[in-house]
């Protein structure tokens, strides 16, 4: 059985449809008779706070920030080559917003990589864009998290991986 995560105020986490917050309240809330206890999760970036309840945070997807190993496993997955794009847009797009929304590092780091050979091209849709910068965000923001940088300096040093596999 797997050791069940333990979530502390302070801490670094991330939510898989909303990327890295840190949970800064543990907190009672009433609903009707049941009292539930709440992890309150500040999303700077968004500005938005979010209220996952204790009892069900791992099964929400909700995960500690991810470990330097983890961020060199990504940063391996983004040198590596870009699957090339077969198939209606429509659907490989839902594959590729079901990757960002599982919150899983490494499936993030596959659609910045297989994205971003057309980063540059007129051609491009505004919707490839969309998700593009989607899925570089949440890297960014773990990237951020993990290393203690602010996001211009993680975006600026995972761009350079980008730029370095692309040439």
């Amino acid at each position: 059985m797997a050791k069940k995560a333990v979530f502390k105020m302070s801490d670094y986490v991330v939510y898989p449809t909303h990327g890295v917050g840190k949970i800064i309240n543990e907190e009672t809330q009433s609903i009707g008779e049941i009292q539930l206890r709440v992890f309150v999760i500040d999303f700077e970036k968004d500005k938005m706070t979010l209220r996952v309840p204790v009892n069900r945070a791992e099964a929400a997807g909700l995960r500690h920030i991810s470990s330097v190993e983890e961020i060199v496993k990504a940063f391996d997955t983004l040198k590596g080559r870009a699957k090339k794009s077969r198939g209606m847009w429509s659907r490989r797009a839902q594959e590729y917003e079901a990757k960002i929304n599982s919150g899983d590092l490494i499936s993030i780091a596959e659609v910045v990589r297989d994205l971003h050979r057309n980063v540059d091209h007129a051609e491009r849709s505004y919707s490839e864009r969309i998700i593009y910068e989607s899925a570089l965000g949440r890297l960014v923001g773990e990237l951020a998290a993990v290393r203690s940088i602010d996001s211009k300096a993680a975006e600026v040093e995972l761009l350079q991986v980008l730029k370095a596999q692309a040439a």
